[in-house]
């Protein structure tokens, strides 16, 4: 029998006091599980990508691409057991605990999961209080920082059966839970305690019903609310000002979406929709949300329909202090009303991934000046990634995401980000230690990638590892190209970076007007990039070998005029002016590129990218 080893999330679920509802009622016990199978539990893990390895009866093993997936289904498994045992006396409730690892496992050929990452989370489960849900200190640690519910550290824990004691979280959907491992499981001995703070918990804000009007309570004078996670925010619904109220749709839709796309972003903690909603037409002061919620930022805005344009404006505030951070408007023309809304929602949610990563790596810089913790350090990396593209940002980088993993080797961002770092050194910079930085930075992708299968920046390093060695021709590494591309953008569609790749695969396959396409597509996305300039010389590129010369050269143009300012972008206007047959500036161009790197040579090119001079459109 063939089997396949690999890491896995794995989530157990089973119901609690199961024979004593079937004792009482069999017939009508299995009749509800059945609905709940059909009605909650296998939508929500369809629709959080989970593969159900097996029914056990009252339970089930379930197998997710990610932890954060795993705990999404879980926490919307039990919030939806809440609602269907509302108003049942406590003997009538089916209730679940829910255990979830991430570890090696054995996939046989049926599909059956054996190993310890099975074994591990099945314990998890049955210390799991009755709507709980625990994980590992391996699962907790891919979703810290974005999870709604409130997170108990339980210490380390000796697991039945397992060799050595694990530490292991508690979350409880809408009950904070006590940091207290369950009686009757053995504490390992004490230790000093875990950097890692448990979690801000959302603050639920009191629905009181007057006269049949609901109206929020919030936290009452004195009360001191949870220290925020980092990146913590509440989309608050946008307001419909056209009108027309039947437009509301388009705002709400603006609102759920965006909702949807920040959640992506890594170490989110994004108060879901259903609460957001609740503030919907009450004029409430930020600060007292970001109390009431526990949240750090708050963003507000509105929507307005004027005949055939629709305008959306956006201000993200500071709960803290009240201060505005950050504010745009997007003005379009209605002609697919859904699409543009997607438009919308990609373009402010890049634009405030970028000044949520900027606003909190300032206030790292802040609060903990001399005591930065591995997250605050690669918040500060990352802001520096999201800056034009220098050598001194790339190297600042570099040492921030290196004090990050000597504190937290296992930081995925921090991983995905010295990747990035290295793999573009070793690319265009003039360092003789390329083939060491591109190894190294193809182990640390490799590495975020196993840590968590959806950080979209380690599949966008990977793109562009594959990439820069790819050959004449090569339509395996251009489809592989376009693979961890597409693997990127599935993980975070905001990051336009995923583009790029995905662009230069297409133009290795001879696609140059997908090419110009994929590109243009990253621009809608974030208009105001920083480094927007290595589109424009990208789309040059395809421009040149669909012979559009002076288009080229516009577009080469642009890149300078924008700040890319590289050996690479002069080196390939210098191309564009030559097949122009405008050789005076494509000479100056060139002792513009030769100033910047003065190895830059063809064989500078086939030794770093050879696929930018080898193949059309390359710049021999």
């Amino acid at each position: 029998m063939s089997e396949t080893r690999k890491i896995a999330a794995i989530l157990v679920a089973d119901v609690v006091g199961y024979a004593r509802l079937a004792g009482a009622d069999e017939d009508r016990t299995l009749s509800r599980l059945r609905g709940l199978w059909s009605d909650l539990i296998d939508p929500a893990i369809a629709a959080h990508h989970g593969r159900i390895v097996k029914r056990t009866g009252d339970g089930g093993i379930v197998e997710f691409r990610s932890v954060v997936d795993a705990v999404r289904c879980a926490i919307e498994m039990q919030e939806g057991m809440v609602e269907r045992n509302a108003g049942l006396s406590p003997e009538r409730r089916i209730e679940f605990r829910v255990g979830i690892h991430l570890g090696d496992v054995v996939e046989e050929s049926d599909g059956d999961l054996m190993g310890d990452g099975v074994n591990i989370a099945a314990r998890l489960e049955g210390i799991a209080e009755p709507g709980g849900i625990c994980l590992s200190e391996d699962a907790y640690r891919q979703v810290k920082g974005r999870l709604d519910p409130a997170a108990a550290d339980l210490g380390k824990t000796q697991l039945r059966n397992i060799a050595e004691p694990i530490r292991v979280y508690a979350l409880r959907v809408g009950v904070p839970v006590e940091a207290q491992p369950k009686a009757g499981v053995q504490a390992a001995a004490p230790e000093k305690p875990s950097a890692l703070a448990p979690l801000a918990a959302a603050v639920a804000a009191l629905l009181i019903l007057i006269g049949g009007g609901a109206w929020w309570v919030l936290a009452g004078e004195g009360s001191t609310p949870p220290g925020a996670a980092r990146l913590s925010i509440v989309v608050l619904p946008f307001i419909n000002l056209s009108n027309d109220p039947a437009q509301d749709y388009f705002a709400d839709g603006v609102t759920e979406n965006l909702t949807t796309e920040l959640s992506r972003l890594h170490n989110s903690f994004v108060i879901a929709r259903n609460t957001a909603f609740t503030f919907k037409g009450k004029n409430l002061d930020a600060k007292a949300i970001g109390k009431a919620l526990g949240v750090r930022y708050v963003l507000e805005g509105s929507v307005q329909r004027d005949g055939t344009r629709v305008r959306v404006n956006a201000e993200l505030i500071d709960a803290e202090s009240g201060a505005q951070v950050w504010a745009d408007r997007f003005e379009e023309d209605v002609a697919n009303l859904f699409k543009l809304q997607d438009e919308v929602v990609e373009r402010l949610a890049r634009a405030l991934q970028v000044e949520l990563v900027n606003a909190e790596a300032e206030r790292s810089l802040h609060d903990r000046p001399r005591n930065p913790d591995a997250i605050d350090l690669t918040m500060r990396g990352l802001a520096l990634l999201n800056q034009l593209a220098t050598k001194t940002a790339s190297d600042e980088a570099r040492d921030l995401f290196e004090q990050a993993l000597t504190l937290d080797p296992t930081n995925a961002d921090a991983l995905a980000g010295a990747a990035r770092v290295d793999a573009l050194e070793a690319a265009f910079g003039s360092s003789d230690k390329s083939a060491d930085l591109y190894a190294r930075a193809m182990q640390r992708t490799d590495q975020a990638l196993l840590l968590d299968p959806n950080q979209a920046r380690a599949h966008f390093t990977k793109a562009l590892l594959i990439m820069f060695k790819a050959r004449p021709n090569d339509a395996a590494s251009a489809n592989e190209i376009i693979a961890e591309a597409e693997a990127s953008l599935r993980a975070d569609p905001s990051f336009p970076w995923g583009y790029w790749p995905m662009a230069v695969g297409e133009m290795l396959l001879g696609h140059y007007e997908q090419s110009i396409s994929e590109l243009q597509q990253a621009m809608e996305i974030s208009p105001r990039d920083a480094n927007i300039g290595m589109w424009h010389m990208e789309i040059g590129r395809s421009l040149l070998a669909l012979t559009r010369y002076d288009a080229a050269i516009q577009e080469g143009l642009k890149a300078i005029d924008s700040g890319y300012r590289t050996a690479q972008s002069y080196a390939g206007l210098a191309a564009f002016y030559a097949a122009a047959d405008k050789m005076p500036e494509a000479k100056a161009a060139l002792a513009e590129a030769l100033k910047l790197n003065p190895k830059l040579s063809v064989a500078w090119f086939h030794a770093h990218i050879p696929a930018f001079i080898d193949s059309a459109p390359g710049y021999a």
